[in-house]
């Protein structure tokens, strides 16, 4: 993709934590006034109240207290209008609730227009990636669709807090000029052409919190928790390689780094939802608490179902889903973390020559 020329618009679709968080990264990486920044950022909201909010007294208290926002970024809560005339569009909404909103969007995407997805999460039933979904529904080419992913707890990188990510698109061009919208002082991003390795390891990671996060409600020490991560990078790491991802892929920030911050962060949600898990709460009872969506509760078995297919060994993800569905009592899921037989420990992983 050759240079583009200053934009308009970028619109960003979910005025959650992470998607506000990642407007203010863009317009504060525009504030530097680098070729091809954007003019406008529009956030769209599904309430009214805090598109209102966002606009008129930059904030978005629900999610992220009293943090300002740039006097650059704005809100609506009409989709058709935040989509229209963006040359880029972020989507940072619930995996299982994107596709319904990709008709509209579609619509009302301009020709050309790169769409970037910012949500770590598998379609149930489908078992598709986001990446995936939103190709089929948009029509567009999957060199026209860029990944961010790594260690995104929004609150502390909405607090300027440095942090690394990646950005993975086909297109090594479209991910270079995606990394540098984004570039702000205190948000590095790095760019990666491995699209499939970078978003499994974004799903999987969350099945992983939630394993970590039982483990603490159930009071178990850091060994636990450290064998739990340990093992639960391997497993992730056989069936990204299973569906063409690469083994380096996972010794960066989208793997190992997003691993170790939704594994050892209390803001992390899917963390949080398995420690409510591991204190005996129902799954009901556990999303009823949390303000937002814990992704690994919707996607975890939609991953196994996934690894099924291709016959790759996850127990981790199994005990998590055995949980989940009530077929597991969680007082019984230690021993069943660590269930594989007895082997060498690199055994299983695919050869980095394969």
């Amino acid at each position: 993709m050759t240079a583009k020329p200053p934009l308009p618009k970028i619109a960003v679709v979910g005025a959650g934590s992470w998607g506000t968080t990642f407007a203010k990264v863009i317009a504060d990486a525009a504030s530097g006034e680098f070729e091809g920044a954007p003019e406008q950022i529009v956030l769209w909201a599904r309430r009214a109240e805090i598109a209102e909010e966002i606009t008129q007294q930059h904030t978005n208290a629900t999610y992220l207290g009293d943090i300002a926002l740039p006097e650059r970024v704005s809100a609506t809560d009409q989709l058709t209008e935040a989509v229209t005339g963006a040359g880029v569009v972020v989507l940072a909404l619930p995996a299982q609730n994107l596709r319904g909103h990709l008709a509209e969007i579609r619509e009302a995407l301009a020709p050309g227009a790169v769409v970037v997805s910012l949500i770590k999460g598998l379609e149930r039933g489908t078992h598709l990636r986001m990446s995936e979904v939103i190709v089929t529904e948009l029509g567009i080419s999957d060199e026209h669709v860029a990944v961010v992913s790594g260690p995104n707890l929004a609150v502390e990188i909405a607090r300027e807090e440095p942090t690394a990510s990646v950005v993975a698109c086909r297109d090594e061009a479209v991910a270079e000029w995606i990394a540098a919208l984004c570039s702000a002082r205190y948000f590095r991003p790095y760019t990666n052409t491995d699209v499939t390795g970078v978003e499994i390891a974004g799903i999987v990671k969350n099945v992983i919190a939630l394993a970590v996060g039982i483990c603490d409600g159930q009071q178990l020490g850091d060994n636990s928790k450290a064998s739990v991560i340990t093992r639960g990078l391997a497993e992730t790491t056989r069936l990204a390689a299973a569906l063409g991802g690469r083994l380096e892929t996972f010794s960066g920030l989208a793997g190992l780094g997003d691993v170790v911050a939704t594994c050892a962060s209390p803001l992390s949600r899917n963390r949080s939802a398995g420690r409510l898990l591991g204190q005996g709460y129902s799954p009901e009872e556990t999303t009823q608490q949390l303000t937002q969506t814990a992704e690994g509760m919707k996607s975890a078995a939609a991953v196994l179902e996934l690894a099924h297919e291709h016959q790759v060994d996850m127990p981790i993800a199994e005990a998590v889903v055995a949980v989940l569905t009530g077929k597991l009592a969680v007082e019984n899921i230690a021993t069943l973390l660590l269930a594989r037989e007895l082997k060498a420990e690199q055994e299983g992983l695919p050869d980095e020559d394969e």
